[in-house]
C-alpha cells in the first residue's frame, strides 16, 4: 500500500471524528493538571489513543492541534510545545505499529520510547524559550537543581528525564485502558486496529 493510500485509510471518517474528542480530553486534563501544579502533564491521553489507533501521523497531528488550539484559547504557554505533542503521538503509533499496546507490559515500554522523544523534543524548548520555568508543576524540580548549581541545560534535562518516563507510562497505560474498554466492533473500525487486537 502506497503512503498516500495509507494516509486516506487512517484519516478515515471515524478519525476524523475521533481527533476532535481526543484533543478536549488532551486540553481538558491538561488544563486541570496546570492548575493544580502537579509534577506530571498527562496532556497527551487523547493523543496516544488516535496514535493507537489510526497510526503515527494521526497522532500526531491529534497532539500538534491540541497544543496550537489550546495555546490559542485557553493557555499561551501550551502552544510552544506543539512540536513535543507532535512527537509524542508519532512515536506512541510507532510503537503500537510495532505491537506495544496488545499487552500492559508492553505499553510500559511504549512509554519509555514516548518518554524519550519528548525528553529529546522538550528540552530546547524548555532551556531557549522558557529558561527552565514553565507553567507546569516539574518547574519547581528545575529550580531545586538550579539552587544546587546545575547548568540550566543539564538542570532541564535531568527534570524531563525524572518527569517524562513516569507521565508518560501512566498517559499510555490510560489511553490503553480506555481502548481496552471500547468494544471490539467499534475498534474495529479503525486503520489500526490490528495495533490493539492480535
Amino acid at each position: 500500500m502506497s503512503v498516500a493510500a495509507q494516509l486516506k485509510r487512517d484519516f478515515s471518517t471515524i478519525t476524523l471524528v475521533l481527533i476532535p474528542v481526543a484533543i478536549a480530553i488532551n486540553i481538558v486534563i491538561g488544563q486541570i493538571v496546570v492548575l493544580l501544579k502537579l509534577p506530571v502533564f498527562l496532556d497527551s491521553i487523547g493523543t496516544v489513543l488516535v496514535a493507537v489507533l489510526a497510526g503515527p501521523w494521526a497522532g500526531a497531528l491529534t497532539g500538534a492541534l491540541s497544543n496550537i488550539i489550546w495555546g490559542l484559547i485557553v493557555d499561551p504557554g501550551a502552544l510552544p510545545w506543539f512540536p513535543v505533542a507532535a512527537a509524542i503521538g508519532l512515536v506512541a503509533g510507532i510503537c503500537a505499529n510495532f505491537g506495544l499496546f496488545r499487552v500492559w507490559w508492553k505499553v510500559i515500554i511504549a512509554g519509555f520510547f514516548v518518554a524519550l522523544a519528548a525528553v529529546i523534543v522538550s528540552t530546547p524548548i524548555g532551556v531557549y524559550l522558557f529558561g527552565g520555568i514553565t507553567s507546569s508543576g516539574s518547574t519547581f524540580i528545575t529550580a531545586y537543581l538550579l539552587a544546587t548549581g546545575q547548568e540550566l541545560f543539564n538542570a532541564v534535562l535531568t527534570t524531563n528525564f525524572l518527569v517524562e518516563p513516569f507521565d508518560k507510562i501512566l498517559t499510555c497505560l490510560f489511553a490503553w485502558l480506555i481502548i481496552r474498554g471500547l468494544s471490539l466492533r467499534y475498534i474495529s473500525r479503525f486503520s489500526r486496529s490490528d495495533n490493539v487486537i492480535p
